[in-house]
Formats: C-alpha cells, sequence, structure tokens
C-alpha cells in the first residue's frame, strides 16, 4: 500500500500533519490511541482469562435455574 511513498514524502506529510494540528493535538492523539490500545487488550486478555476459566470448570457457568418448581400464589379474599 505505501510501496510508492518515499522517506522524505512521508516526512513532508508528518511536517504538514503538525502544522494543521499542532504537536500539543498531535501529541494527545498519539497518548488517547495508546489508551485505546491498552484498553483494548485488557479486554481481550480479561475474557480469555474467562474463556479459560469456563473450559477449565464449566459448572462455574452462571445460568437461569429452570427446576420447574411450581410459584405458591397467595390470596387475600375479602
Amino acid at each position: 500500500m505505501l510501496s510508492g511513498i518515499s522517506w522524505p514524502q512521508l516526512l513532508i506529510v508528518l511536517v504538514i500533519v503538525l502544522a494543521i494540528f499542532g504537536t500539543k493535538k498531535f501529541g494527545n492523539i498519539g497518548a488517547d490511541l495508546g489508551k485505546a490500545i491498552r484498553g483494548f487488550k485488557g479486554a481481550m486478555s480479561d475474557a480469555k482469562d474467562v474463556k479459560d476459566q469456563i473450559e477449565k470448570d464449566p459448572g462455574t457457568e452462571e445460568d437461569a435455574n429452570f427446576d420447574n418448581t411450581p410459584v405458591q400464589e397467595t390470596r387475600k379474599d375479602s
């Protein structure tokens, strides 16, 4: 995709982006992107841990309890 772009051309694009957004916003974009990537990796790790735990002990899944026990109704007749 970027095979036709040389390093000097990329440097020129970077200078233009810095001129448009400024160094402060450009730094904030990088920090926000880093936080998003760390959050995504953390969520993926948590999901993998839960999946591994379920595979290790399948009885730990919290399913609805359908034991067919009838509900006792109480009526007050006036």
